[in-house]
């Protein structure tokens, strides 16, 4: 089940309500401390309400030792103490859910509850507000909690919730709800973060296939078991990858001591070989982004996948940016995979653009966000792309750096030419 649009309230930076479509592809820009981490963080947050067996809303206990606490994900934390959400979700048959809830904070019993929520299936809908009404007994700390269904003015029911969805719901107020079919069939979220470390020099051959983590650090695994444990398959589509931004060079894997290392070959000269703790730093940037591609491409994913990346540019030159955008269109081309990105590349969004015009990429398919803050909360603009790449709206000031550089350059040089003249 794919998670198409959501809704954030009082989360974070945006305290009104903000409005996300996950398009194949969506982009979001801003300037810095903007929310834009915030905001492509968001699927991975409400990610614990669905696939959860806890009575806790959102079981951030899943994020391990740096793990938020829940008031750090409402805005103006204390004096606010609840955020809303939304999830659009589209199932295997093409059925669509609208989920939204608001996740309250009792401080005095250290726990949050759904306090208000509903669910919309088709032309169906099904709403509840928790209630402590001075005839209902009180309720314990977790379990079957009271609830009042807002659309038929009956009494009170008692529901038990794990995470955002109940188990179930009473006798003829939903057929259709089947709490643990959304849960089961819920999209896969994957995270790569901004901070990707470079490969360990010496990696030893893993008894199991590595699973990639939010940054990176065991793509080097990755390459080594598929190396010798699937005949080199993986590296040599990654090296397919690499031949644009990188024609001199092809990646491969060494035998070293009791283990392995990652390095570049030279495709000129046969003896020179550089590791990849020695190479560029963009090569570790890059390689985590084309191991997955590669992988998916190997082996098709099963079940929907919304890849969250952050910053993909960091450390690489421009041609790779843009090669990195020619990935991501060939994937939802391919996979059933969809991509969340945030970026400060003018050079990815360009080349995206571009390929609308070409008519290798549907405008449908593609999402533009800009974030605009004014240092008390954010807001989310949506930016609009016709079948020529041309946008409906530019933020002020947003990649006009280059020009005003060129410009003042050539305000200089004039200066500097008129003085010599003098």
């Amino acid at each position: 089940m794919a998670l198409v649009n959501l809704s954030l309230r009082d989360y974070r930076c945006f305290a009104e309500r903000q409005d996300v479509e996950l398009r194949p592809i969506t982009v979001v820009l801003g300037k810095n401390n903007s929310g834009k981490s915030a905001l492509v963080q968001a699927p991975i947050i409400l990610r614990t309400g669905i696939r959860n067996d806890h009575a806790i809303p959102l079981d951030l206990e899943q994020f391990g030792d740096d793990a938020p606490d829940f008031i750090d994900l409402v805005h103006e934390r204390l004096k606010v103490r609840n955020i809303s959400v939304g999830l659009g979700m589209t199932g295997p048959e093409d059925e669509e859910y609208a989920l939204n809830a608001v996740i309250q904070d009792f401080p005095d019993e250290y726990i949050q509850r759904v306090v208000n929520w509903s669910l919309r299936s088709g032309d169906d809908t099904v709403a509840y507000e928790w209630s402590l009404a001075a005839d209902s007994e009180e309720p314990e700390e977790s379990g079957p909690q009271p609830y009042q269904r807002l659309d038929d003015g009956a009494g009170l029911t008692w529901l038990d919730f794990r995470g955002l969805l109940p188990t179930e719901l009473p006798d003829g107020d939903a057929p259709w709800f089947d709490a643990e079919r959304i849960r089961s069939s819920f999209g896969i979220v994957r995270h790569l973060g901004p901070f990707r470390p470079k490969p360990e020099r010496l990696v030893r051959l893993p008894t199991r296939e590595p699973v990639q983590d939010e940054i990176g650090s065991r793509t080097a695994e990755i390459l080594v078991f598929h190396h010798v444990r699937r005949k080199g398959r993986l590296i040599e589509r990654v090296n397919e990858y690499l031949r644009a931004p990188l024609p001199a060079w092809k990646l491969e894997v060494r035998p070293h001591l009791d283990g392995y290392m990652i390095g570049l070959q030279s495709r000129k000269k046969s003896e020179l070989w550089v590791p990849a703790t020695e190479s560029g730093t963009g090569i570790a940037q890059i390689l985590p982004f084309l191991v997955r591609r590669a992988q998916d491409e190997l082996s098709p994913p099963e079940r929907d996948i919304l890849e969250i990346i952050e910053e993909p540019e960091l450390h690489l030159h421009p041609s790779a940016q843009a090669m990195l955008a020619d990935l991501y269109i060939r994937a939802i081309d391919n996979q059933r995979v969809r991509f969340l990105v945030e970026t400060h590349s003018e050079t990815f969004l360009l080349r995206l653009r571009r390929r609308v015009a070409e008519g290798r990429l549907d405008a449908d398919q593609l999402a533009l966000y800009f974030i605009d803050d004014d240092g008390a909360s954010s807001i989310v603009r949506r930016i609009n792309v016709d079948d020529l790449g041309n946008l409906d709206y530019w933020p002020e000031g947003i990649f006009k750096e280059d020009f005003e550089e060129v410009r003042a350059l050539a305000e200089a040089q004039e200066t500097h030419l008129e003085s010599d003249a003098g």
